[in-house]
């Protein structure tokens, strides 16, 4: 996977598409449209109406939310994503692959002006942090990896995970990290949240440990990673 550098910032106008998940930069999501107002923001971004093709997604604060009518409906923080690929269906629905792109606050929320939601956003970029030793931050790394391996022994078969691609870009590595893992939605958040790369990664650290270590006691095994994509469904919030 391939993140940009979070340098933008100032403020935005983007679809927002609320799910019952929480994407994280870098990340590929796929999603299978059914909704009508979702079906038309897909028509939308296929035709480049929507600048670069690129909407906000934002998570639910409760799966009992069928209707988001505001701000207080979702969480703050979320992460555009630029569509990728998109198939129509005979029937009109879509089956999209789209790649997280960067992170946003949510400021307002518009449900007139287009059949789905538009945010009105500003980009966080991550914080800028002093200047740590190199040998400090390869141990962090070093770490980290170690607690995601540690948790894929313990999830999946060796053949079903792989070790995620290091290019030393220590602001990238705990999403990397923890793109497959199934961390409850409120961790997600927080590492979505987490702005100083190094608190990010040890707050990743410290996740997969805790899941390896459930994981182990329970032996519960969950789904391979290769097979979330198709259960990966928006809320319907008809």
């Amino acid at each position: 996977m391939t993140e940009p550098s979070e340098e933008s910032t100032g403020k935005a106008i983007l679809p927002l598409f609320p799910l019952q998940t929480v994407l994280l930069p870098g990340t590929h999501l796929p999603l299978h449209i059914f909704e009508p107002r979702y079906r038309q923001l897909i028509a939308d971004l296929v035709a480049e109406v929507v600048p670069d093709r690129e909407f906000g997604v934002v998570a639910l604060r409760s799966a009992m939310i069928r209707e988001v009518s505001g701000p207080e409906h979702v969480h703050e923080f979320g992460c555009s994503t630029v569509l990728r690929e998109a198939k129509r269906l005979p029937d009109g629905r879509f089956d999209v692959v789209t790649t997280a792109r960067r992170r946003f606050r949510l400021l307002e929320i518009d449900r007139v002006s287009a059949p789905y939601l538009i945010g009105s956003v500003e980009w966080v970029p991550d914080d800028k942090v002093a200047t740590v030793h190199g040998d400090t931050v390869t141990r962090l790394a070093d770490v980290a990896k170690a607690a995601h391996r540690r948790y894929c022994e313990s999830a999946w078969d060796a053949d079903d995970w792989t070790t995620p691609p290091d290019d030393g870009d220590i602001a990238a590595l705990a999403y990397r990290l923890t793109a497959d893992c199934l961390l409850p939605l409120e961790d997600r958040q927080r590492l979505l949240e987490e702005t100083n790369p190094l608190r990010r990664l040890r707050i990743a650290c410290r996740l997969l440990t805790r899941e390896a270590g459930f994981l182990s006691t329970l032996g519960a095994v969950p789904m391979p990673p290769g097979e979330l994509g198709e259960f990966t469904r928006p809320s319907n919030l008809n």
